[in-house]
């Protein structure tokens, strides 16, 4: 064992102390200080915790903004060696508009267990709960959608107008979301957050069934640790939408026709994944400032053991300031 059952516990810190400061900027359509105040935020308290840590896919693969959390960057004070993904905001349009579902995410494995898509920007993706785990094959990455909602409706003795699916609001997805309605099935449209919406389709009992469609490759495997936490299943396959993305992707050796399993992209069972509210959402409330202080609401997976805790935190905000910063905050 290379990491320490507490090790969620301190790595929450960083998922934290990112939405505290990105939830200041809720509403302001300010999208670029708000993702720069929550990566400072996550870089700082990243670099204070006992790990050697190896960012495997960094901030540069979602903006072209200057990032502190780049790939290849080394985090942490010294410890075991470690692999860390991290998405400081998942959902950054929703939080600079003021909407629901914006979230703070973060995990670790053991260093080589995750493999990286970079160049790749887009990838496929099909997730579901460790109730219909079991029922899911390859071909229902390709298969027409009603095929594939009839298999998980049948293995959770449903039928299909019962089925709720995720799928990120995009005009690449147009014809999915017409095949998902015409199967009978319903459409819960998100503008922006599938690593929310692919924790959401794994959680047994969740107001979500599976999520469905082409969303961020570097997201993909974030949520694929996740989705192995929970014991839920993941098909996944890169999906380049330009020219110039699939001939970087193609030069790199990747193969776009490859169906990818959690298996395929976290090599390991010695997986945590953390993540908190920083809007308000289906998963998480998002933060609360009382004057002096804040509160927030994380969610920490432990893969090994299958254990699912959630976490609700005071934080006194003077001590917050002085890890990331009283002057990153609007004024």
């Amino acid at each position: 064992m290379i990491l320490s059952r507490n090790t969620g516990l301190d790595l929450v810190r960083a998922t934290e102390a990112a939405a505290i400061s990105a939830g200041r900027w809720m509403g302001l359509g300010r999208r670029d200080e708000a993702n720069d105040a929550a990566e400072q935020a996550m870089a700082a308290t990243l670099d204070l915790l006992d790990i050697d840590g190896h960012i495997v896919i960094g901030e540069e693969a979602r903006s072209k903004a200057k990032s502190g959390l780049v790939s290849g960057r080394r985090v942490g004070r010294g410890g075991p060696p470690v692999d860390v993904v991290v998405d400081p905001v998942d959902g950054l349009r929703l939080l600079v508009q003021g909407r629901s579902g914006a979230i703070s995410v973060a995990a670790v494995a053991p260093r080589g267990a995750l493999w990286s898509p970079a160049p790749a920007a887009y990838m496929d993706k099909l997730v579901v709960s460790r109730e219909t785990a079991h029922a899911l094959v390859p071909e229902c990455l390709g298969a027409p959608a009603g095929w594939t909602l009839a298999l998980i409706a049948r293995t959770l003795g449903k039928e299909i107008r019962d089925l709720v699916v995720f799928v990120l609001d995009r005009p690449r997805h147009t014809d999915l979301v017409n095949e998902i309605r015409a199967a009978g099935a319903r459409v819960m449209l998100a503008d922006d957050g599938d690593i929310a919406g692919a924790v959401l389709a794994a959680m047994p009992g969740g107001p979500v069934d599976l999520l469905m469609g082409i969303g961020g490759a570097a997201e993909g495997i974030i949520a694929a640790c996740a989705v192995r936490s929970l014991g839920g299943a993941m098909l996944a396959r890169l999906a380049p939408q330009s020219a110039a993305e699939r001939e970087a992707v193609e030069r790199s050796g990747l193969d776009i026709r490859r169906v990818l399993t959690c298996e395929d992209m976290v090599a390991t069972n010695e997986v945590f994944f953390v993540a908190t509210g920083i809007t308000d959402g289906s998963l998480l409330h998002g933060v609360r400032y009382q004057r002096d202080r804040a509160e927030t609401n994380s969610l920490i997976l432990r893969c090994e053991t299958r254990t699912r805790r959630i976490i609700h935190a005071e934080h006194l905000l003077h001590d917050v300031h002085t890890v990331v910063g009283k002057d990153q905050e609007p004024r």
